[in-house]
């Protein structure tokens, strides 16, 4: 049956049989037993499906993969240890040294920092565009080489809603994917597979989990770009593997599983990013509320964006689901039913307005979490994107008076009323 997606959240992936257990089972165990060494060698030669080290592969994971494959419309996918090894996965998994990706400008701090220092070490080239650059300057950003575009649905923390069938298609013009991190719309708000996304990346550890207690990061492959029809620019995929016997990802599995078989099979066999099974049980919890969560995550938000844009001790507001942001028409294209429930702001004041304003909320939380059950807040320019010069920061969307301010799941009377005695005492700052 085709079940509706609040449905998936609960009993997506993991379906007990007669007289199993209804919760998840953890599969906590690093190896697994066979009885012949034939039956071990068709697993290493990847000609049968099965576990044979946790380093790769796990069943508890798999399953709650399968989950979120469902959630977001994909083919396949996999789970990671973290938000940032899936980002570096998606990536690596088909750009290697002296290939070029073009990358959107406003993403998460610590992507920024992973494309353009630690994977240019590695000898891949990342040119940087505006999410509102314009159609010449993005052709211009391409090269023979680039083999991906990197952007994400809602950008932590400028709030940059992404044309994604723009970005679409313009990598499709170069026979290259798409790569998106849904962290922050989450497939309960928007499936970037509907608007011609190749390849979907999480963080779990945020809305997908939801309550602090785990890390991890999630790939999906949406099944529908072509690596064979682009062979020469893909030769990961589409020519023999020495590693595995000569095996050819792309005519053996297809487009709807070569990419993540190859990066399960290569990456997390090298790197060893794994989730661990007890994280994936945790994060299956969090998915089976996703859905109701984010609805609220998304009702408190937009009540405190309406109080902040009429309050005089800030100086401006961001939050796609007011009428008179910049992305307000396009979010309701993407994400009609709610975005997310982060909302940028500025204090008068400037940065040290903010700080005496973060330094006297009650209620919300001063930390690097963001889109958790708790309201949260933080001050990127200091810490999360503290690695970037003021030029970088604006760039990435991000001002120096600027607060992130995650709206969890509380009563938003209670959020609202933290807010307004801590902009009180900011006032004079």
């Amino acid at each position: 049956m085709n079940y509706n997606i609040d449905t998936l959240c609960v009993q997506g992936g993991y379906v007990p049989g007669n007289g199993d257990p209804v919760q998840l089972p953890i599969t906590q165990s690093t190896t697994f037993r066979y009885t012949s060494a034939e039956d071990m060698g068709k697993l290493f030669d990847l000609e049968a499906s099965g576990y044979f080290y946790s380093r790769l592969q796990n069943p508890t994971n798999d399953l709650v993969a399968e989950k979120i494959c469902k959630l977001e419309g994909g083919t396949a996918a996999m789970l990671t240890a973290s938000g940032q090894a899936a980002t570096f996965y998606s990536v690596f998994n088909i750009a290697e040294c002296g290939d070029h990706v073009v990358s959107c400008s406003a993403i998460y701090g610590g992507s920024y920092n992973l494309f353009a220092n630690t994977m240019r070490k590695m000898g891949i080239e990342f040119t940087f565009v505006a999410p509102e650059c314009s159609d010449e300057e993005l052709e211009a950003a391409f090269r023979p080489n680039t083999k991906a575009v990197f952007g994400e649905t809602i950008s932590n923390p400028a709030l940059v809603i992404l044309d994604i069938e723009r970005f679409a298609k313009a990598a499709h013009a170069h026979g290259v994917p798409l790569i998106l991190d849904n962290t922050f719309a989450t497939p309960i708000n928007c499936r970037p597979f509907e608007w011609g996304a190749d390849i979907v990346t999480h963080s779990t550890t945020k809305y997908m989990d939801g309550h602090a207690g785990a890390l991890g990061g999630a790939i999906v492959d949406s099944g529908n770009f072509d690596w064979m029809a682009h062979a020469d620019k893909f030769p990961g995929l589409t020519t023999a593997d020495p590693s595995y016997h000569g095996i050819i990802y792309a005519e053996k599995f297809g487009k709807e599983g070569a990419f993540i078989t190859k990066c399960t099979s290569q990456l997390m066999r090298d790197f060893g990013s794994i989730q661990a099974p007890q994280n994936a049980y945790y994060l299956n919890l969090g998915l089976e509320s996703l859905h109701v969560r984010m609805r609220r995550h998304c009702e408190n938000a937009q009540a405190v964006a309406e109080f902040l844009s009429s309050n005089d001790m800030v100086s401006w507001v961001s939050y796609c689901g007011l009428p008179g942001d910049r992305y307000y028409e396009r979010a309701r294209k993407y994400m009609p039913n709610g975005s997310c429930g982060v909302v940028s702001f500025g204090v008068k004041g400037g940065r040290k307005a903010a700080e005496v304003f973060m330094s006297n909320l009650k209620l919300a939380m001063l930390e690097t979490h963001v889109a958790d059950s708790r309201t949260s807040c933080l001050h990127p320019a200091s810490t999360t994107h503290r690695q970037m010069n003021d030029e970088e920061l604006i760039a990435a969307g991000v001002q120096p008076d600027q607060v992130r301010f995650s709206c969890g799941i509380e009563s938003a009377d209670d959020i609202i009323a933290d807010i307004r005695q801590a902009l009180e005492a900011a006032k004079g700052a």
